[in-house]
């Protein structure tokens, strides 16, 4: 499945616990859809993680066609922090596809509830990243509970599961495929289908039994002490 066959919908919002890879999964899913479609923007709107940050790769992203807003800083603790205007071009230019990097927590999802009226009337996918080697999201009925929360705080439905499950330079197969058995477990559990399995290059073609998508990535967002 081709990066455009997981974003079908004009508008992808991604969100999951904190630590889940959201961002890793954002920025690559830009990278691979700027080379398919014509004008790709991303969105950084996650207030909750200090360290991984889409903005850190600017210069690759614009270099790649992609064009880049995030949130203001500045106003990071407010309730309803401060969201830059251009995201109405998102939302309201039909030419474009977008993808929204939001925060998972009750904080970083409300960032959205002043433009549910705009996102329910476009054509949007809500995908959930799940990392089973998070403690808070591990089992699937933490991970429901947590994406329950996130339907409740957005006012959107989640209509896709996206695997992530890694140990950063730790991660193997097995790993993936420990993520792919609770991923599994959540799509049992809710209806909601499992769109696809992150996995480095490397790993792909030890994943190809895997009944979903794989979808090969090449890690972009470092931690700041390496």
């Amino acid at each position: 499945m081709t990066a455009a066959a997981m974003c079908a919908h004009r508008i992808t919002i991604i969100t999951g616990h904190y630590g889940t890879g959201k961002t890793e999964f954002a920025v690559n899913l830009a990278l691979a859809l700027a080379r398919e479609r014509p004008r790709v923007m991303l969105a950084d709107l996650d207030i909750v993680n200090p360290y991984f940050r889409s903005r850190e790769r600017r210069d690759l992203l614009e270099s790649a066609g992609i064009r880049l807003i995030s949130s203001s800083q500045a106003c990071s603790d407010a309730d309803v922090p401060a969201l830059p205007a251009e995201l109405l071009a998102i939302l309201e230019d039909r030419s474009i596809t977008g993808i929204l990097d939001i925060g998972g927590d009750p904080v970083g999802a409300r960032v959205l509830a002043r433009f549910l009226p705009k996102i329910q009337a476009e054509d949007y996918q809500l995908l959930y990243v799940l990392n089973a080697n998070r403690p808070e999201v591990r089992t699937p009925e933490a991970a429901v509970r947590y994406l329950r929360g996130i339907e409740q705080t957005t006012g959107l439905t989640c209509t896709g599961l996206v695997n992530n499950t890694h140990l950063c330079g730790e991660t193997t197969p097995r790993e993936i495929r420990k993520g792919a058995a609770l991923a599994a477990a959540v799509r049992d559990a809710t209806g909601i289908p499992v769109i696809c399995h992150m996995a480095e290059q490397r790993f792909t073609d030890s994943l190809s039994d895997l009944p979903e998508t794989v979808f090969p990535i090449t890690i972009q967002m470092k931690k700041p002490w390496e």
